[in-house]
């Protein structure tokens, strides 16, 4: 039976069809949009339950949930006076007043690092239609209502401000004063918090409005890093504070500010600051505020609550973990205070537990061999958590519901792919989001059962579009290593394979602790037309999650620990040797490529790999992990001081004599994340080792290496060197 099946897959996969197809170039991917999908953006759920808005370039529109229909244009942005004639103005971000009658606007954005802006902020009265700045003076970051709306906090030169917008003359309040560049933050973080652990929003209100928490960054000790910014007669030289690894970081202190007395109270943590402070938060009660806190190996987790009356502080809840533990997430505490949700990896999987405050008991809310991805929506009243969870294998993502108590789990999506969901207010009803690997983006309006009630946006048109361009698809499947770890994998093949000709292959790898790149959505998607249009050149393109990615439960993702690169590279060579005895397959053309942990990868690779890899194509690697920020690379290798000899020995600095194939490098200067210094140390690596090799500087071009004709030009580049090398 099993000879029969597999010699139909054969006849299948060597039919030559004569079916035509329109040849993808690069130009539809990065400069036609011709593959570009269609999305809803920032989505804002109604306090009523029964309405949502979303920004548009036009304005930002009234929907109700019901039918999908739109109701109103909220704000019409050509009717709005931005105080300058003859200029675009762009509205990125929006937010509602609690009570809905106000919106904070930000306008004109300009990105500090990947989350961080600052931008032009303004406030839109819907009852009188009043519209103005909220401050005349420079852009402004992260301005915010405070509950009650009668104030917005905000930021400015890393100090925090509070506007009275219920004052006739809307007083403007200087709340910290001595915050400075390169030394003082408040209210906001620096760059290794917002980098690894999405802290960019650094303060708090209360439920009454009457306190505000907030950070405070002293970086005086972190050491600068800088960059030349090229284009002037002479050069500027960008500096930031970026703490490498085992190296100083910012002292982090918080601070409550009473509104009505107007006091400043510093919160005692200890006279030890070598922690890390991820999240505050206050509770439903206003003087409770939660501090969740890690040490600084980020293997023991404890949630504080700060009681800003007696100014007592008591340790909620607490974790260790023998390697480490992911960075915490916000909880969700019960309208009546008595408890709150947590997702932790206690029981070797991610999962939910019910935190009782009474008794700190811990309850699990799901359980199973599986992953939880995150909560999406917490149902007080049935007791019910709607949440997100790798169950059916770890390539899709199911919808699911279950009762605090751990009963009565189902599952509510109905397609087997990518499911995510965004709740309105009351959780009567949810946006869906689904696609697989050759489904673009769907969003559905859909019921508590699960059920499509209205479908928002499908895509047809991309769809069709992609019916004129050929038959090339993801295709997944796994293989045993020789040591019998099972690993997932996806493959695109040209769609008209000749029979007995044999194909090269390039590997796409990330390979980073908790990453994924075999997974059934749209991850990722213009990269994939890149991968199709290869395929279509005659390139067999295959991606594998090594051990160390995620959502395969705790033992394989933290298996990389304190030796990162090391089973990831045994992994790689492994799937070469593996697809090498596929009879289609020329097993002397494998080339790879990776970006960032992804250059990593590729360049271990082709150097410690060099017998089974002949093309490597390198973008912003890490070349050695000394050179990286504290927070990621000691969460996963732990200091150089203690563990020096895994930081070395998984360098591919240190195995350039092993390179014997063609080897590309590629780096952006400006690169604020994976700094240039790691291709430039080894670059002269190579070069002293008398190995030959090819590279590629974008001037000014962060990790990204994005911007006006960038994109193309990069990806020319590599596909050049493909044709030519592999």
């Amino acid at each position: 039976m099993k000879k029969l099946l597999f010699a139909t897959l054969l006849l299948t996969l060597f039919n030559v069809t004569s079916f035509s197809q329109n040849k993808i170039t690069l130009e539809d991917i990065w400069v036609k949009g011709t593959f570009r999908a269609k999305s809803i953006n920032e989505i804002r759920s109604m306090e009523d339950g029964e309405h949502y808005c979303i920004l548009t370039s036009k304005g930002i529109d009234k929907y109700q949930y019901k039918d999908g229909q739109k109701v109103e244009r909220i704000i019409d942005f050509a009717l709005l006076n931005f105080g300058t004639t003859g200029q675009n103005h762009s509205v990125f971000d929006y937010n509602f007043s609690k009570d809905e009658k106000k919106i904070i606007i930000a306008v004109n954005p300009e990105f500090i690092y990947r989350y961080s802006f600052v931008a032009d902020y303004y406030i839109y009265e819907l009852e009188t239609k009043s519209f103005y700045p909220l401050d005349n003076g420079n852009k402004q970051r992260l301005a915010d209502f405070s509950p009650d709306g009668n104030k917005v906090s905000w930021i400015r030169d890393n100090n925090l401000y509070i506007t009275d917008i219920s004052s006739s003359n809307k007083e403007v309040k200087q709340i910290t004063t001595d915050g400075e560049y390169n030394k003082i933050i408040y209210g906001t973080s620096d760059w290794v918090y917002e980098e690894e652990l999405g802290l960019v929003k650094g303060y708090a209100w209360n439920e009454t409005s009457t306190k505000l928490a907030y950070y405070r960054f002293d970086e005086t000790n972190v050491k600068e890093y800088s960059m030349q910014i090229w284009g002037e007669l002479y050069p500027y030289n960008y500096k930031y504070k970026y703490p490498k690894a085992g190296e100083d970081n910012s002292v982090v202190d918080l601070f409550i500010y009473d509104l009505p007395t107007q006091n400043h109270e510093q919160i005692n943590l200890g006279q030890d600051k070598d922690y890390y402070l991820p999240r505050i938060q206050f509770s439903k009660d206003p003087n409770q505020l939660i501090i969740h806190k890690l040490n600084r190996l980020q293997n023991q987790y404890e949630i504080l609550s700060f009681n800003t009356s007696n100014h007592q502080i008591e340790t909620i809840y607490s974790e260790t973990n023998p390697f480490y533990i992911n960075e915490p997430e916000v909880v969700y505490f019960l309208k009546d205070n008595s408890a709150f949700i947590i997702k932790s990896e206690r029981s070797g999987y991610s999962h939910l537990y019910l935190v009782k405050l009474k008794d700190k008991s811990i309850n699990p809310i799901t359980s199973g061999n599986y992953d939880v991805e995150k909560i999406c929506y917490i149902d007080q009243k049935d007791k019910k958590v709607y949440y997100t969870a790798a169950e059916s294998s770890a390539i899709n993502r199911e919808l699911c519901v279950v009762n605090f108590n751990g009963k009565k789990k189902r599952i509510l999506s109905k397609e087997i792919g990518t499911n995510d969901a965004s709740f309105s207010k009351t959780g009567k009803y949810y946006i869906g989001t689904y696609s697989d690997a050759n489904t673009p983006n769907v969003f559905t309006v859909n019921n508590q059962k699960g059920e499509a009630l209205v479908t928002l946006e499908d895509n047809a048109a991309l769809k069709d579009t992609l019916k004129l361009y050929g038959q090339e698809k993801k295709e997944f499947g796994s293989f045993n290593t020789s040591i019998g770890i099972t690993l997932n994998y996806w493959m695109i093949k040209p769609a008209n394979m000749q029979q007995g000709k044999k194909y090269p292959v390039l590997f796409f790898v990330y390979g980073g602790p908790s990453s994924q790149e075999v997974l059934n959505s749209q991850r990722r998607a213009t990269d994939m037309y890149w991968f199709k249009m290869l395929a279509q050149q005659g390139y067999i393109v295959i991606s594998i999650d090594p051990r160390g990615t995620g959502m395969r439960g705790e033992a394989f993702r933290k298996c990389t620990y304190k030796e990162l690169g090391k089973l990831e590279t045994e992994d790689l060579i492994e799937a070469a040797k593996y697809f090498s005895e596929i009879e289609y397959i020329d097993k002397t053309r494998l080339g790879v490529f990776g970006w960032s942990y992804g250059g990593y990868m590729s360049s271990l690779a082709i150097t410690k790999g060099a017998d089974y890899f002949k093309t490597a194509i390198a973008v912003a690697p890490v070349t050695n992990w000394r050179y990286y920020d504290n927070i990621y690379t000691e969460r996963f290798m732990q200091k150089p001081q203690n563990n020096g000899e895994n930081y070395d020995i998984n360098s591919p600095i240190n195995h350039v004599d092993k390179l014997k194939g063609n080897y590309l490098l590629i780096h952006g200067t400006a690169d604020d994340n994976v700094h240039v210094q790691n291709s430039m140390d080894l670059a002269e690596a190579l070069i002293q080792a008398n190995k030959q090799f090819e590279q590629f500087y974008y001037p000014n071009k962060n990790h990204g290496i994005y911007g006006g004709n960038t994109r193309l030009h990069l990806y020319q580049l590599m596909t050049d060197f493909i044709k030519r090398k592999l």
